[in-house]
């Protein structure tokens, strides 16, 4: 690597373990750290998808050592670690990316879904941090641990209660690690997406929502986005990766404890949509959206 920024982020040579690095967000963040210089071991459950990765990985000239396993599961997580401290004499990083839930009610889910959805969300993160830690150690230089949580951790989330509650158990796991861990000079951050064009995300919606959403024109599906998302889109998988390089990197070497939001400026949105038909953005539709939305009971 060369130029100035490479010079001062400062990863060419490390290593990172990417809990759930296979596919989707994972593979894209596995992706931008081996073009950063960094080897990696990734662990997924998706074992086609994590070959895929793996290849790629290769092809940039990076050492890999993939392992298909399920994360949540505290055998799996143990041997992927394992194998990392097998295949590598360091680690510098930790990207725990594994999560996820579909929306329902709190009432209709069983005690076994509940059980799951924490420990996807919250619960194999804490294993993973006790995993990671002492082979952070072994080199005495320090580290960086991202961990994915989600905006749902930061407000109500009707339909997703569980899971929200278990990211904002991450977000504040890892600002209560990153006071523990500071002395060592290893830092514990978290990114905070809403929403993204990831598979994961579509299948999040009921069977019955995710039909009706596939039957809307095409120009009619992004109308929604640019109403909720200030920037007009939703972040790309680069730009979720980009901002694990910024935290992996020396370039936040005094960034921890700390949740960066990559949401096109949701969270500091609040609640305010850009309405349509003149509204603006308000938190509640007014007379222009709302005519045009009750527009057949005032002809009646």
């Amino acid at each position: 690597m060369g130029g100035f920024l490479d010079g001062r982020a400062n990863l060419d040579g490390k290593v990172a373990a990417v809990i759930g690095g296979g596919g989707g967000i994972g593979a894209g963040v596995s992706l931008a750290l081996a073009a950063a210089g960094v080897d990696l071991a990734i662990c997924d459950l998706d074992g086609a998808a994590l070959a895929e990765t793996a290849a790629s990985v290769a092809a940039l000239g990076r050492k890999v050592r993939p392992c298909v396993g399920d994360a949540t599961d505290a055998a799996a997580l143990s041997g992927f670690y394992r194998e990392v401290a097998e295949a590598f004499d360091r680690l510098d990083i930790v990207v725990n990316v594994v999560g996820g839930v579909r929306r329902g009610a709190l009432m209709d889910a069983s005690p076994e879904a509940i059980a799951g959805d924490i420990q996807r969300n919250y619960g194999y993160v804490i294993q993973s941090v006790r995993e990671a830690v002492p082979l952070i150690r072994r080199g005495d230089r320090g580290g960086s641990i991202v961990n994915f949580t989600t905006i749902e951790a930061h407000r109500g989330a009707a339909g997703f209660s569980v899971y929200a509650g278990a990211k904002a158990a991450t977000t504040n796991f890892t600002r209560s690690m990153a006071v523990e861990l500071g002395r060592e000079g290893i830092r514990l951050n978290c990114i905070a997406p809403d929403t993204t064009p990831s598979r994961g995300n579509f299948s999040a919606m009921p069977p019955e929502m995710g039909a009706a959403f596939a039957r809307l024109p095409d120009r009619a599906k992004p109308i929604g986005m640019k109403m909720y998302i200030p920037l007009q889109a939703q972040p790309p998988v680069e730009a979720l990766a980009d901002a694990v390089l910024f935290l992996a990197s020396d370039l936040s070497a005094f960034v921890s404890g700390m949740t960066l939001h990559v949401d096109g400026g949701t969270m500091a949105a609040a609640g305010f949509l850009d309405w349509p038909f003149g509204d603006g953005f308000v938190p509640v539709p007014l007379a222009g959206t709302l005519a045009r939305l009750y527009r057949e009971e005032d002809d009646q």
